[in-house]
This record gives C-alpha cells, sequence and structure tokens, in this order.
C-alpha cells in the first residue's frame, strides 16, 4: 500500500520502520519454508515475533503522534491517517497469523507470545490483543472508559453490600453468641442452685427418718406402758385379792363390804362414848 498520505517528518519516519519491518517479516517468512531444521526453523521464528513486537510498539506510538495532532490536521487528513493505522494493524494480523501456523506446524510447545504483558494460557491470543485502542476513536475510547468505570463501580458496590451483609451477620451471630453464653452461665447458675437445693432437701430427708424412727421408739414405749397399766387395772378388778400384784400408786384399794364397814364405824362411834 504505496503512502500517500500527508504526515508530518516524525510520521513518516515511523511509517518507513514500519514498512521496513513488514518486508523484513515477508523475508523471513519465505524463508521459513527453505529451512529444514526444526531447531533452526524455531530460531527463526523467534526472530520473527522479536520483529513483530517491534512493530506493534511502532504501530503504538504512530497512534499516539496521530491523537496528539489530531486537533491539527482536517477531518479527510485524520480518516487517511486513520486508514493508513488500520492498514498498519491489518497487515501485523496477516503475519501474527501466519506465525501461529507455523508455530502449530513445528509441534513447538513453547508458547512464543507476541505481547510481554505477563500473559497466560487463559488470555487472548495475539492477534485478538492487537485489536487494541489505537484502533479506536476518542469518542470509542471514551465510551469503552465509560463503559468500564460503571462496571467497576457496579462491582465495588457489590462487594461493599457483600461486605455489609458479612457484617451484619457477623454482628448478629456476636450477639446470638453473647446471648447463648448468658444463657448458658444462667443454667450453670440453676444446675448449682438445684444441686444445693436437692443436697440439703436429701440431709432433710435423713433428719426427718430419724426423728420419724425416734418418734415410732418412743410411741412403741408408751403404747407399752399403756397396755401395761391398762392390764394392771383390769386384772385388779378382776382378782382385787391378789397380793402378789401391787396397788398402782395413786389409786384407791377396793371398797370393802359395806356392811363391814358399817360395824366398824358404830364401833368406833361407841368407845368415844
Amino acid at each position: 500500500m504505496a503512502s500517500d498520505v500527508p504526515m508530518t517528518p516524525e510520521l513518516e519516519q515511523i511509517d518507513g520502520e514500519i514498512q521496513d519491518i513488514f518486508r523484513a517479516l515477508q523475508n523471513g517468512f519465505q524463508k521459513m519454508d527453505k529451512i529444514k531444521d526444526s531447531n533452526r526453523q524455531a530460531k527463526q521464528l523467534e526472530d520473527l515475533t522479536g520483529k513483530m513486537k517491534e512493530c506493534k510498539r511502532l504501530i503504538k506510538e504512530f497512534d499516539r503522534i496521530l491523537k496528539d495532532e489530531e486537533s491539527k490536521n482536517p477531518p479527510e487528513v485524520n480518516k487517511q491517517l486513520n486508514d493508513r493505522k488500520q492498514y498498519m494493524i491489518k497487515e501485523l494480523n496477516s503475519y501474527v497469523t501466519l506465525r501461529k501456523t507455523y508455530q502449530s506446524s513445528l509441534g513447538n510447545n513453547k508458547r512464543v507470545e507476541l505481547f510481554d504483558m505477563g500473559a497466560t494460557s487463559s488470555e487472548p491470543a495475539a492477534d485478538d490483543n492487537i485489536q487494541m485502542a489505537s484502533a479506536m476513536t476518542n469518542q470509542q475510547l471514551i465510551d469503552s472508559g465509560r463503559n468500564q468505570m460503571d462496571q467497576t463501580d457496579e462491582a465495588i458496590a457489590r462487594s461493599k453490600m457483600v461486605v455489609a451483609q458479612t457484617v451484619e451477620v457477623g454482628s448478629q451471630t456476636a450477639t446470638t453468641l453473647t446471648q447463648q453464653t448468658e444463657q448458658m452461665k444462667r443454667i450453670g447458675n440453676e444446675l448449682d442452685s438445684v444441686h444445693f437445693s436437692l443436697k440439703k432437701a436429701s440431709q432433710l430427708v435423713k433428719e426427718i427418718g430419724r426423728q420419724v424412727a425416734t418418734d415410732k421408739c418412743i410411741m412403741g414405749l408408751l403404747a407399752l406402758i399403756v397396755f401395761g397399766v391398762i392390764a394392771i387395772i383390769i386384772v385388779k378388778i378382776v382378782n382385787p385379792h391378789n397380793k402378789n400384784i401391787p396397788d398402782i400408786p395413786g389409786m384407791a384399794p377396793p371398797a370393802q363390804n359395806f356392811q363391814t364397814n358399817r360395824r366398824l364405824l358404830s364401833a368406833k362411834a361407841f368407845r368415844s362414848l
């Protein structure tokens, strides 16, 4: 593609360097078909990958200068320069695809990365990454930046919500644990009180048992005494002249015959006269 686009000297220099790299890439890939040794092919492929990295850097520099001078150039010139940049990107993409084809044919397990961005196996391929910010217009960059900011704000809001929920759950858990701890303490105190009450009740039961046993003994002795007294009274009534049974203290002896008593009283009265 002939460069008939009006450029500043700096852009012309960068454009010339990029075109030199494209010619070197074209010649290098043509030599790949002539190299039979796989190790030499791998070395040649690495050299070409280094040239593609340098080409990518120059395209970025071209895009940076283009954006700096965009306000100074007429719209037609800016359009031609952007078309020139898109041509460079497409050309580089074609060599990236060609590199991947040769790399696959070599069966080389070593990844030759086009972009030194700390890429891992989960990152997009180089031909996807080449569609970088330099391929976007200012409005697209602004829109993309806004979208990224919106997504970031949403992610931050979700993170804050999760943190708030986590803090709330933690506070509820701490409150519940505190209540359960206090409840366990109260239960422990109540158990101690119950144990003390059971111990006192056991002592009281033992004392009551001893008192009941003592009262039973006393009641038994009293009953024996009462039964003995009753037996003596009955015997004295039935057989009052039995001398083997002593008189019960506080009880009068049996009454004598009425006539005998009367004679005794008459005899006492006569003597007194």
